[in-house]
């Protein structure tokens, strides 16, 4: 349980005091990425509810965009602020060293700006052009999935900082058998919401995103660090969105 409050507070901003009750060890905040997959249900129950509420006030293009305002309020822009300092990295840096300090700086660079535009451009665009229910649908699919996915890195590859180094101060630990489990649940039970057994083609997309990234990670800085995961969250959900029209 507490793991669970911990990996809830670590990625989005529900308020501390909601659980000033229980006491959370600091140990439980370097287990957070092995329940990344459950605070999946919260985010993307956010985004969903907020598409649909919305769309019964304000025009289809207004909810969406209310949509993905939502989630990433619901984050504190966590996983975008990741995204654009891997973009930075990796587009900027040459070496290992570099390619780190430079997804270390607190200041955004042009590569980072740049694919954050494009990425919300496109994710708005997806989904503008979904179906409500569908849009709604994939959303509660693709957030646990994609965070599940993503997750693997802590298996795959080793930290590419020190603790010491560390931007949020803590290594992710390897997941135990139970935390794994749970985690596999939270990802995969929303798979039961797709509309029919074609849907599942849309899961190698994602996968093999994550596997080019992760062999790029590996190549570029030896590992993974916090910015990696949540670019590679981003980036296979957009992957996975981009798939349902290749069957819709």
């Amino acid at each position: 349980m507490k793991d669970i409050v911990a990996a809830l507070l670590f990625f989005t901003r529900l308020p501390a005091g909601w659980f000033g009750w229980l006491e959370i060890p600091p140990e439980s905040f370097a287990k957070v990425i092995n329940y990344w997959a459950v605070t999946g249900w919260l985010t993307a129950g956010v985004m969903a509810g907020t598409l649909w509420l919305s769309s019964l006030v304000w025009p289809y293009p207004v909810a969406v965009a209310l949509a993905l305002l939502s989630r990433t309020l619901a984050t504190g822009a966590l996983h975008e602020d990741g995204l654009a300092d891997f973009l930075d990295g990796f587009g900027g840096g040459r070496t290992k060293g570099r390619i780190l300090d430079i997804m270390k700086d607190s200041h955004i660079g042009t590569y980072g700006v740049a694919g954050l535009l494009f990425y919300f451009l496109l994710l708005y665009l997806l989904l503008v052009f979904m179906p409500l229910s569908l849009a709604c649908t994939m959303i509660l699919v693709a957030d646990p999935f994609c965070k599940l996915l993503s997750a693997q890195l802590v298996r795959l590859l080793p930290y590419a900082r020190t603790a010491e180094s560390s931007k949020s101060g803590c290594v992710y630990a390897k997941p135990s058998f139970r935390s794994a489990l749970l985690s596999g649940v939270a990802g995969l039970l929303p798979l039961l919401l797709l509309p029919g057994i074609k849907w599942l083609i849309l899961l190698p997309l994602p996968a093999i995103l994550f596997s080019l990234l992760a062999w790029r990670m590996k190549r570029g800085i030896g590992g993974y660090t916090g910015d990696c995961c949540g670019a590679a969250f981003l980036l296979t959900e957009l992957a996975f969105f981009l798939g349902v029209y290749l069957i819709n």
